[in-house]
């Protein structure tokens, strides 16, 4: 998935059906996979670009950013009439937080005939999302049948989702999936149940602005965030997963992979826009010597 945003900067969220002036609004260009993308191509990983993307203004923008990262598009599919996926996207000024609301037409749905061996044997690493969800099973299946690892972003549960998760080796989840797929509250009994059930290598979540929890071989591993002046929260997620992806590439111990991920997601919450603040590897371990953590001690005394 990519998206490309409008930021609104307001002083404060209004109250419910309040009113307030905004400061400024911006076009940023952003999206799931695609912002991922490009925290791998920061970090020197050759990468490429399976999606769609629609032929209007914001499609440009979203084409521009990617191919000025030096990400190969041979493979993006330009739709005709066809708007690209919307956000618009509050953010507080006052906490960094942000609310997104989004739209996405059918139009730019990929079809599992584009997805064919060569586009995915060709890969280190296969890096999906949850969207378009037989093609997103297809390529996974074939990762799998290549020794290609796949990893993860999900943040909800979708309609025949249950056909992609066994063939991923990394799930990096948002806070509530894990809960959602399984019904079960407690975070740590969730990743159990469903790494279990799947026979993934590493089920993770997570945590915002108190870092990640994963599982791993039968045990857990929690690293906490970094306390940093966030500007943007925009976008921190999708970073994580980029930086994850090339912690995978580099045979990262889990630990350090999570650290690292923290670090690079934290670093791109100084900026605006999902894309505004994506670090080098050199600020990431500069950070990772020096930087304040933000411990949930809860996470901390179980692991």
């Amino acid at each position: 998935m990519n998206a490309t945003d409008t930021l609104i900067l307001v002083p404060r969220f209004p109250p419910y059906a309040g009113k307030i002036a905004f400061d400024r609004e911006i076009l940023s260009p952003g999206g799931q996979v695609a912002s991922a993308l490009v925290t791998c191509a920061r970090l020197g990983l050759r990468t490429k670009y399976i999606g769609t993307v629609g032929d209007d203004e914001r499609g440009r923008i979203q084409m521009e950013s990617l191919r000025e990262s030096g990400i190969n598009l041979d493979d993006v599919e330009i739709r005709s009439d066809c708007p690209n996926q919307t956000a618009y996207i509050l953010i507080d000024q006052s906490t960094g937080e942000r609310t997104v609301l989004w739209k996405r037409d059918d139009c730019l749905r990929l079809k599992p005939s584009s997805i064919t061996e060569d586009k995915i044997t060709s890969a280190r690493l296969l890096h999906i999302d949850a969207h378009d969800t037989d093609a997103v099973t297809l390529a996974a299946q074939m990762a799998r049948r290549h020794g290609i690892p796949v990893t993860l972003d999900v943040d909800t549960i979708y309609h025949g989702f249950e056909r992609v998760l066994p063939h991923v080796d990394y799930l990096i989840a948002s806070s509530d999936f894990p809960t959602q797929w399984t019904s079960e509250r407690d975070p740590f009994r969730a990743l159990q149940l469903i790494q279990e059930e799947f026979k993934m290598r590493v089920a993770a979540m997570t945590l915002g602005s108190y870092g990640a929890l994963a599982r791993c071989g039968g045990r857990f591993a929690y690293s906490p965030a970094f306390v940093v002046n966030c500007v943007d929260t925009t976008g921190a997620g999708d970073v994580f997963h980029g930086a994850f992806c090339y912690a995978v590439i580099e045979n990262m111990e889990l630990g350090d992979a999570l650290e690292f991920s923290n670090a690079m997601a934290a670093l791109n919450c100084m900026a605006l826009g999902a894309r505004g603040g994506i670090a080098t590897l050199e600020a990431a371990r500069a950070l990772i010597e020096r930087g304040e953590r933000r411990v949930n001690r809860d996470f901390e005394q179980r692991v």
